[in-house]
């Protein structure tokens, strides 16, 4: 339910984990923005900012191979908050609350997203990344659509098909594109109304209330936190969270990846190697090295390919 909720969640519904550090933008493009691109764009900061101005309810298909599993979601807002709930209408029925959202928090990954005003002094932001394409696109929940292709312009990052709602902006498809276009998964709307009330799922066996994040205090431990960095990352990732303190974990985004390393100190060296789990677009990529001559577990996890989760993971060194 974690990973599922977390793909469906982050591909448009703005239950990330949260993320309160302000960013920039986008850099300032050495030209012109093709006309291609800024409508593209121009899309996508219509999408990032449907989430602040809709509610609605429906039902979502997510698949992942061969597995595919449905989810009722409904999302309100109302008096500057937004509130969402999911609930899984297979497996184990399990339900994930988020409660008065304030809209003024902008995560890291909608912020980048953000270009309307950019677009205007031809500022391009994403498309140093990704190629764009816009066509019509298909009827998806009974509303028209308009599909934007999405194709990386390195190997270190996947591609996107999305569908947006024509009047609202509202993403109401999405897959990830492997090498060669392969569709890895996929996520879309069954059914929606842009109503605040929809029917009312069955009682949930499993509830997980997500609460908006806050600043933690310091750690008061007797275990010296480890230093480390991140010293490569492909072109455009930002690092969006840094918890206080010596944290053990870094988010980074490009607008629409994200991906997190996670280093574990062991109490005793692990044999060498490394293990890899794929399961859709979400790579999990871990293995065992030294940091300050102490033995570390690292995993990269998230919607990048093997390669850059491996690069990712080399380039740790110790220091902040």
């Amino acid at each position: 339910m974690r990973a599922i909720a977390h793909r469906l969640l982050r591909a448009g519904f703005y239950l990330v984990p949260g993320i309160l550090l302000s960013l920039l933008v986008a850099r300032a493009g050495a030209s012109a923005c093709p006309e291609d691109d800024r409508e593209a764009l121009a899309w996508l900061d219509k999408m990032s900012r449907s989430l602040n101005q809709v509610s609605y309810h429906g039902v979502v298909t997510f698949q992942r191979g061969d597995d595919l599993q449905a989810m009722q979601i409904s999302h309100t807002v109302a008096d500057g908050l937004a509130s969402e709930r999911l609930v899984e209408l297979t497996g184990q029925g399990a339900e994930v609350l988020r409660i008065d959202h304030p809209l003024e928090c902008i995560h890291p990954g909608h912020r980048l997203l953000r270009l309307g005003a950019e677009l205007q002094t031809d500022e391009c932001g994403l498309a140093d990344y990704y190629r764009f394409r816009v066509s019509d696109g298909e009827l998806v929940a009974g509303r028209r659509a308009v599909q934007v292709l999405i194709e990386p312009r390195d190997m270190y990052r996947f591609g996107y098909l999305m569908e947006l709602d024509r009047e609202t902006g509202l993403l109401l498809k999405s897959q990830i594109l492997g090498r060669g276009g392969k569709v890895l998964e996929k996520f879309q709307f069954a059914s929606l109304s842009f109503t605040q009330d929809g029917a009312t799922p069955a009682e949930a066996q499993l509830v997980h209330r997500a609460q908006h994040p806050h600043p933690a205090p310091e750690l008061d431990t007797d275990t010296v936190p480890l230093g480390w960095n991140v010293k490569w990352l492909p072109t455009g990732f930002t690092l969006t969270d840094l918890p206080p303190g010596a944290s053990q974990r870094r988010t980074y985004t490009d607008g629409l990846a994200v991906f997190s390393v996670f280093l574990e100190q062991l109490s005793q060296d692990i044999r060498p190697g490394e293990g890899v789990v794929r399961t859709g677009g979400t790579t999990s990529y871990t293995r065992g090295m030294h940091l300050a001559g102490r033995p570390v577990l690292v995993t990269v996890i998230g919607e990048v390919p093997l390669n850059t989760a491996r690069m990712v993971a080399d380039s740790i060194v110790e220091g902040h």
